[in-house]
């Protein structure tokens, strides 16, 4: 069944075609494969002399973010250039949102400038299907919605590029452990790689993590049966392919969860020793920034097995695909 069949949603149009990207939750698995091959093209671009291919020329692509980001609003930008489209990065500290100004009467100001693509980013979890709600009702469907991360809820380019690296390094998702691991509870990226490692179909899926830090019923997240939650990191990571590092997200933290950075890092902290439970040929992922001597030891962030600097690079032509791809181009 297709997500707009299952789910009320504005992400799909009646055709089961891409035309907002909001979450990979109930995301046909044939729209992410196409998405991770339409990608594949794009990261030859990089290595031309003229990095540009005219496929959103005349196209506006509006970045509001209303939350700091170094890697996303930095490859977003970079993708769009490099589809020829025009980019207006919107200033938040400086916009009329700090007057009082509506979240909803900023983007009918914008799109009233022509604006073709919102790509969102958002402290409250909804915020950019509240967006591609109010176009759809006002007879704007034709302006797109990419969500950069809300909340607590998704990230899904961040998902996506998380596994087109996992495809890249290990090809067949069908024959792998996965293990993500740290602060699931505050992540909106691990809500999304979670999602996408169930609907391609890999078949053990483990989540590593203090009790504090783990949803409830998190075990039922991707559904009955398809995830096994540790909180020994050292039994959770053996034998698995790919380690998916989590930075613990302080700024989303009420009250006290741990009792120190150190104590975490003794129990949680990616170490050579803890990894070598692992296959001798497992990658290790983080989504960044990386709090180094908290989460991840930087003998594993700089080590061989580290893919953590294509991640950032794959991103830029997995982002280039979901914009190519709900332009129609």
């Amino acid at each position: 069944m297709s997500f707009a069949a299952s789910r009320p949603s504005p992400q799909l149009n009646a055709e089961g075609e891409l035309i907002h990207l909001i979450t990979l939750e109930g995301l046909p698995r044939e729209i992410i494969t196409g998405i991770l091959d339409r990608a594949a093209p794009f990261t030859e671009i990089a290595e031309r002399e003229v990095k540009k291919v005219p496929l959103l020329r005349g196209k506006s692509v509006f970045n509001l973010f209303f939350e700091n980001s170094t890697r996303t609003r930095t490859t977003f930008e970079i993708a769009a250039k490099r589809l020829s489209a025009d980019v207006i990065n919107l200033n938040i500290n400086t916009s009329s949102t700090t007057k009082g100004e509506t979240l909803l009467d900023t983007v009918d100001n914008l799109a009233a400038m022509q604006a073709d693509m919102f790509v969102v980013r958002h402290a409250s979890s909804g915020a950019p299907y509240l967006i591609a709600q109010h176009l759809a009702n006002t007879g704007r469907e034709h302006i797109h919605v990419v969500n950069a991360g809300d909340g607590r809820h998704a990230h899904p380019t961040q998902g996506l590029l998380d596994m087109y690296t996992i495809r890249h390094y290990k090809q067949d998702f069908t024959r792998l452990a996965v293990a993500v691991v740290g602060d699931v509870l505050h992540s909106r990226v691990a809500r999304s790689q979670l999602h996408a490692l169930a609907t391609l179909g890999v078949p053990d899926i483990r989540v590593i993590g203090p009790k504090t830090l783990l949803p409830t019923g998190v075990e039922r997240m991707i559904g009955p049966g398809r995830l096994r939650v540790f909180h020994d990191l050292r039994e959770g990571l053996k034998g698995v392919d790919v380690v998916m590092m989590l930075r613990l997200q302080n700024e989303r933290m009420l009250g006290a969860l741990l009792p120190s950075p150190q104590e975490y890092f003794k129990s949680y902290g990616l170490t050579p020793e803890k990894l070598a439970l692992a296959k001798p040929d497992a990658i290790v992922m983080h989504p960044g920034p990386m709090n180094r001597g908290v989460e991840i030891d930087s003998a594993v962030a700089d080590g061989r097995q580290a893919v953590i600097l294509p991640q950032v690079t794959f991103g830029i032509a997995v982002r280039m695909a979901v914009m190519a791809m709900l332009a129609g181009a």
